[in-house]
């Protein structure tokens, strides 16, 4: 008779050994919690804050905005619009525009769960929802221009050379995840004349709502409670990692993972302090970005290794993001190599655009084409303006869709 362990072992491969790591990472938390529980409470703690003050506020007004766009029919109506413009770039369809937009705008995990919603319904196909989630997923402007730039590195100036670098890197990835799964099976394309893609447009959403056909009053609770639970979720994966990060810190396994990274991050210059800060950000993104901005180093280094921790953005976004997809047929590893590939591309980008290409924006930013936020004030006034332009843009969609359900209903 054979031993079990061989049968399994040659049955799932590396599951087994998988499985063990799991069980014996969960052991060894279990254990720290049991015999340090000040350090751990005091770091769920700041996970709890995190989360209660800077990421509800952040993302409850865009999940619910997302949620009505989705029932509204309105991502049906933006699908057929932005058709034209989003298959010859991305090779997504035109609703992968809205998931853009809000992950764009309101960061990470908002476009996992769009996405997971949009493939739900069929409007994408697996390797279209794969290829969008790739290139979607970003660090809020809010964390960037404010959390990170005013709060961790005390210079508003370096908030647009950090969110230049990540969003620039991420439509790069846009356009090179375009090929990914190319050969695979595609959503059908919107092939109307461009002078009808309006009138098309509208009865693509009223058809939508017909299908939906929620009454309203319906349709806001359901908004409300789905991204409730949503939130609910990020928050217990944050104060997770929060006590991860404290328990590795206490363990010594912070520095352990430091040495690789410290390897990896030879071709930009990175320092033992900053790998320390880099193995951090392997975890969670807002601990990892504040342990780089708090190490004794060059800005440059400082810059490059937020970069590489925003891009990655940590096993908490991964583990939300599985979450999300959990439903779903998306996998996960298109995904991972997606963030990596982020990490160095944003660290190669804001390399080039504090050294090289400095005197060009410099010069851009003198002439009026860039606004330089050169204090606090003036870096709350233009995201304020965006932030208004934004909304005003989500209120006239809305209004159109509330519109639209009053022409079908007579009722609200």
């Amino acid at each position: 008779m054979r031993h079990p362990v061989v049968i399994i072992g040659r049955g799932r491969g590396l599951a087994p050994f998988l499985t063990m790591i799991t069980i014996m990472a969960v052991v060894t938390l279990a254990l720290a919690i049991i015999l340090f529980p000040q350090p751990v409470f005091q770091a769920a703690l700041r996970g709890l804050r995190a989360w209660w003050e800077i990421v509800v506020p952040a993302l409850l007004p865009f999940f619910i905005i997302s949620q009505l766009f989705m029932g509204l029919g309105i991502v049906h109506f933006l699908g057929v619009l932005l058709e034209p413009v989003m298959r010859p770039l991305f090779n997504v369809p035109g609703s992968g525009a809205f998931v853009m937009a809000m992950g764009y705008t309101s960061g990470s995990p908002i476009s996992a769960m769009l996405t997971a919603q949009l493939r739900q319904q069929r409007l994408v196909t697996r390797h279209e929802g794969e290829r969008l989630i790739a290139f979607t997923n970003n660090a809020s402007p809010l964390f960037m221009l404010g959390a990170v730039a005013v709060g961790m590195l005390h210079n508003p100036a370096l908030g647009p050379i950090l969110a230049g670098a990540h969003y620039g890197a991420n439509l790069c990835l846009g356009l090179l995840f375009r090929f990914y799964g190319r050969r695979g099976p595609a959503s059908p394309p919107v092939n109307y004349p461009l002078l009808t893609l309006p009138r098309r447009a509208w009865r693509a959403m009223l058809q939508a709502q017909q299908k939906d056909g929620r009454p309203l009053g319906q349709l806001l609770g359901d908004a409300a409670s789905h991204s409730f639970q949503t939130l609910i979720t990020i928050g217990g994966f944050i104060i997770l990692f929060s006590v991860i990060i404290q328990v590795a810190d206490m363990l010594g396994l912070l520095e352990l993972l430091a040495r690789p990274l410290l390897y990896a991050g030879h071709p930009f210059s990175i320092s033992p302090a900053t790998a320390r800060a880099l193995a951090g950000g392997l975890f969670e993104m807002t601990m990892g970005a504040k342990f780089a901005s708090e190490v004794a180093a060059p800005l440059g280094e400082k810059l490059t290794g937020i970069s590489l921790i925003m891009g990655w953005a940590g096993l908490s976004i991964l583990g939300q993001v599985a979450a999300m997809i959990s439903k779903t047929d998306l996998r996960l590893g298109p995904f991972i190599v997606a963030r990596l590939l982020h990490g160095f591309l944003a660290a190669i980008l804001v390399q080039v655009f504090q050294g090289p290409a400095w005197p060009v924006l410099s010069r851009l930013a003198g002439n009026g084409f860039f606004p330089p936020p050169v204090s606090w004030l003036t870096l709350g006034m233009y995201y304020t303006g965006f932030t208004i332009t934004l909304v005003s843009c989500l209120l006239v969609l809305t209004g159109l869709g509330l519109f639209a359900r009053l022409l079908l209903y007579r009722r609200f």
